[in-house]
């Protein structure tokens, strides 16, 4: 009896316990990030703009330049055919 008891209790416990959790939700609603050639905010930390972690030569919204310093970095840094050369 007393063992009936014990597994209904722990049980009951474990039922209640899944449902206290709050629902995830975005109170403030979607936010739609910019688009990553488009620059920081504060773009007054280097000539041109950006931040010091810009590269050297990149315009602030400038898509094309952007996407061949990606592509540079793919092949410099990611392709490991050219990293053993």
């Amino acid at each position: 009896m007393k063992r009936a008891f014990f597994i209904a209790s722990c049980a009951l416990a474990l039922v209640l316990a899944g449902c206290g959790e709050k629902p995830q939700t975005n109170a403030e609603g979607v936010k739609h990030d910019a688009p990553a050639w488009s620059g920081t905010a504060n773009g007054a930390h280097k000539e041109g703009g950006g931040t010091a972690f810009t590269a050297s030569g990149w315009k602030v919204g400038d898509k094309a330049a952007w996407e061949a310093q990606i592509k540079t970095r793919g092949q410099n840094g990611q392709n490991e055919y050219n990293r053993m050369q």
